[in-house]
């Protein structure tokens, strides 16, 4: 696992959506998806709290809050929270931010459980996934995730149980939400750095966007691979030049053999 200035590949850390997970299938309206998902918190908030607004307001605001975070979000790369909308967008329809007494961690975690977070229809783990992560696991090389989700890694965690991703990252798993920070903000691939327990120069990130991925991990002082699933917009005058670009994972290994020759060792 020795390069031949003698650093270790101890880690590679992997972006979630169109990195492992293959949403090339999604064919759905995604405000219908989540309509569905906020029915029952509102439903649940309608009977400890009258009056409430109607639950197309409650929708409204919602996606009203969700846009303004995420726009602001763009501009300072602080992660949206899903909790922190629901907890808002109770506060903003008629909810008392007393909230009766209830502790808004324990209020904010409520509203989560009740959204009912499931995998999405049309998504799917990419074919070469399992293959690629099972023989990394097998040369002892750790497996760790980051991605720029705005719900807690512990949802997300639904949809890498249904598609058989959870056992191959025991640990080290984070969303932007669990951090605060949107990738590319290089203190984002440092607490993943931290969780295992290594340098930047130790590891490798792959993953599927130049703008998040790249430049973040990058900034980070990692090597990065994109892994290329569909056509993207030309880099701005060449300043995100990936250190590798890859078109499937089974061509992850020959990349790693060039870098840290023995790493299968």
């Amino acid at each position: 696992m020795m390069r031949d200035d003698g650093v270790m590949l101890k880690a590679i850390i992997f972006d979630l959506d169109d990195t492992l997970i293959d949403w090339s299938g999604f064919t759905g309206d995604w405000t219908q998806i989540e309509t569905k998902h906020l029915r029952p918190v509102y439903d649940y908030l309608r009977s400890k709290h009258d009056p409430l607004k109607d639950f197309a307001e409650f929708c409204n605001t919602f996606y009203t809050q969700t846009r303004a975070a995420w726009s602001q979000g763009q501009a300072t790369l602080n992660a949206p929270h899903l909790g922190e909308l629901l907890v808002n967008t109770a506060f903003a329809c008629g909810v008392p931010e007393t909230l009766n007494g209830m502790p808004r961690d324990e209020f904010r975690k409520k509203l989560l459980h009740l959204h009912h977070w499931s995998p999405v229809e049309g998504t799917t783990v990419f074919a070469d996934v399992t293959d690629i992560l099972t023989k990394l696991r097998a040369h002892k090389i750790k497996l760790a995730l980051l991605t720029n989700a705005y719900q807690p890694m512990w949802m997300r965690d639904i949809e890498m149980r249904a598609h058989g991703l959870i056992d191959f990252f025991p640990m080290c798993r984070f969303s932007a939400a669990d951090i605060g920070l949107l990738k590319p903000h290089p203190d984002a691939f440092h607490k993943v750095l931290e969780c295992i327990g290594i340098e930047p120069h130790e590891a490798v990130f792959v993953g599927d966007s130049p703008d998040t991925d790249i430049a973040g991990a990058q900034a980070a002082g990692m090597k990065s691979i994109l892994r290329v699933v569909k056509r993207t917009q030309p880099m701005i005058s060449g300043l995100i030049v990936p250190d590798s670009a890859i078109n499937t994972l089974h061509e992850l290994p020959a990349v790693l053999d060039d870098w840290f020759p023995g790493w299968r060792d």
